[in-house]
């Protein structure tokens, strides 16, 4: 991979097999995930921030500013990270929109960083929990306090305003540069030997490091990756393993404890491998993400089966009632597969980022964006009580989306991310470009040796796996098309020939002239998947899948509760929906009842659903 310039993305490597394709070369236009851009823009970041405000979140920093702390802090010890998701998500926006520095959002934007900035220290440091009189002394609680945390969150917030506005004046890059130079004093080589007991800072810093070109950030993140495993916090209920403490990163064989916090670490683990060019750890990692995917992943690309700690199960632990897949963690598995994409070029990791967009960050947020689902269960068994609009609530106890909640990571996690989808959808190598997620799209970028590859995407997918690709210009160069591991029979067609392909990729390799068609036809017909016979939890169910999309069945289209349901032959498609046979195991009456798609359940009101259906 040769860089050409510096792509407008969260994630850009100094070397690996891809480079990532930013806001400023691809551009959605339309479809599935249009859409969940324009309610984001649109109603998703007025509700967070209203509710950052009436929360009393961002009025911690003006308490601090003033010197009022601690009388009056509200919120959780991390509330200070959703502010920084926020700016984040503001900043991609900003940037995907191209917004004029007059917009509304920009103004915003900086009103908000002038009141973070007013509450830095003279030295650095920055948390409005810690480091005053009344309140525990700086660094004193690392297991729970996350003030390491909270930084890494600002560090991924300066990244996306040096990339999208890198002459803006409004201060947030000084500020998150004071902020690292504090952290690599403080716990460098001859600093403090401790890790924070979430991760966050280490992917933090090593993108703020890569941005500013601050080696020394990264050296920093290397050395907080290093130190995990070594039993430097304290132990707890769950043993070290919940903060990715008891077994250091490069010899664990997977994922386990904290579902998001595990997830974390490994990007940045992966993000210093990369940069480090240590093929070791970078190996560990693939070996880890392979077994977890396998054996500690739901269908749905959810992770984590522990309620009380959050936490991945062993293997094969998969209860679907008691599934806790919170959308955090699938956020986190979405950058650490991204990662190893760009590092190996593995379409593997592109179809479980696929799988995890569509089917957990697609599912948290309601159709208004003014409401979310924190965990993500696969078998709900009572009907859920809808949530008081202004109410804040638990975060796991709420059985439908809910406007906001005490632990409030999910809503601004899943803002930045679709603020930055484009980030997500291509990359280019020396030799062309690589397209991994399929939506109505322009593609543009600039190959090392001058050659321009530029192209038009159309298509309805999920709901029509065509996809058709326009040559916007002559050029000679290779484009190459991720084919999903469940798209048996997929078909490629250039110049009016069809011709099979295989899971994995397709590639063409031409002198494109514009106008020029390459069609590549994915199968979406409903198709029935089985379990692995080690998670007891499913034996004896399937799971009608259709595209990428994992498909459940809701009491409000069976009329009666799930509980009762065995599948009773083949799913069919019909007037738009799938539709299949269910039997009553109480009456023994079969219906045909349809399906929905899962990140579509509960839009219709409380009911009963469940993804994986008994066969007998």
């Amino acid at each position: 991979m040769t860089m050409t310039h510096t792509p407008t993305a969260p994630v850009v490597p100094s070397r690996g097999r891809l480079r990532p394709l930013g806001l400023d070369e691809v551009t959605i236009t339309g479809g599935f995930w249009a859409e969940r851009q324009r309610v984001n823009g649109t109603a998703t970041l007025d509700h967070i921030a209203s509710r950052l405000e009436s929360e009393g979140w961002l009025g911690n920093f003006d308490l601090a500013a003033s010197g009022a702390l601690p009388a009056g802090r509200r919120g959780r010890e991390f509330a200070d990270s959703e502010i920084y998701k926020y700016l984040e998500s503001v900043a991609w926006e900003i940037g995907r929109t191209d917004a004029v520095a007059s917009s509304p959002l920009e103004a915003r934007f900086r009103a908000i960083v002038a009141r973070v900035a007013a509450a830095q220290e003279p030295d650095g440091y920055l948390n409005t929990a810690f480091g005053r009189p009344g309140q525990g002394a700086r660094w004193s609680d690392l297991e729970w306090g996350h003030e390491l945390y909270c930084l890494g969150h600002l560090f991924q917030a300066a990244v996306a305003r040096v990339r999208t506005r890198p002459d803006a004046d409004d201060g947030l890059v000084a500020i998150a540069r004071r902020a690292a130079e504090l952290v690599c004093r403080e716990f460098g080589p001859d600093g403090r030997d401790a890790i924070c007991g979430h991760a966050e800072v280490e992917v933090g810093l090593a993108e703020l490091g890569r941005a500013l070109g601050e080696q020394r950030f990264v050296d920093q993140a290397a050395l907080f990756i290093e130190r995990h495993g070594r039993g430097t916090l304290r132990d707890i209920e769950w043993s070290r393993k919940y903060y990715q403490d008891d077994v250091p990163v490069r010899e664990a064989s997977a994922l386990r404890g904290h579902a998001v916090r595990a997830n974390y670490l490994s990007a940045g683990a992966a993000d210093v491998a990369v940069e480090r060019g240590d093929d070791e750890l970078l190996s560990a990692l693939r070996e880890q993400w392979a077994r977890t995917v396998e054996r500690r992943t739901y269908i749905t690309g959810g992770q984590g089966s522990h309620h009380q700690d959050e936490a991945f199960g062993d293997d094969w632990e998969l209860p679907n009632d008691r599934a806790y897949s919170e959308t955090c963690a699938g956020i986190g598995s979405v950058m650490f597969s991204w990662r190893l994409l760009l590092a190996t070029g593995d379409q593997a990791y592109g179809d479980m980022i696929e799988r995890t967009l569509f089917n957990v960050v697609a599912t948290s947020p309601a159709p208004d964006g003014k409401a979310f689902y924190y965990a993500n269960t696969l078998h709900q068994r009572v009907p859920g009580v809808p949530a008081d609009p202004d109410a804040t609530s638990s975060r796991a106890s709420s059985s439908l989306r809910a406007p906001w909640f005490e632990v409030s990571c999910c809503p601004p996690n899943v803002a930045r991310t679709f603020a930055s989808l484009e980030a997500y959808v291509a990359t280019a190598d020396d030799d062309g470009v690589q397209l991994h997620q399929y939506a109505p799209s322009q593609v543009r970028t600039s190959l090392p040796d001058g050659r321009v590859a530029a192209f038009e995407v159309a298509t309805e997918y999920p709901s029509d796996g065509h996809v058709r690709i326009t040559i916007a210009e002559d050029g000679e160069w290779t484009l190459t098309l991720r084919v999903p591991a469940w798209a048996d029979g997929a078909t490629l067609r250039v110049d009016g020939a069809r011709t099979a392909v295989s899971s994995g990729v397709a590639t063409v390799r031409r002198a494109f002239r514009r106008g020029d068609v390459v069609e590549l036809d994915l199968p979406v017909a409903p198709r029935v998947s089985e379990p692995d016979p080690r998670v007891d939890a499913v034996r004896g169910c399937v799971v009608v899948e259709r595209g990428p999309e994992v498909l459940a069945l809701e009491s409000t289209d069976l009329g009666s509760d799930v509980v009762d349901a065995v599948i009773d032959g083949d799913p069919v498609e019909r007037d738009g929906r799938v539709v299949v046979p269910v039997r009553n195991r109480s009456t023994g009456s079969v219906v045909e009842a349809p399906l929905v798609p899962y990140h579509d359940w509960a839009q219709r009101g409380p009911s009963t659903m469940r993804v994986w259906i008994p066969t007998s």
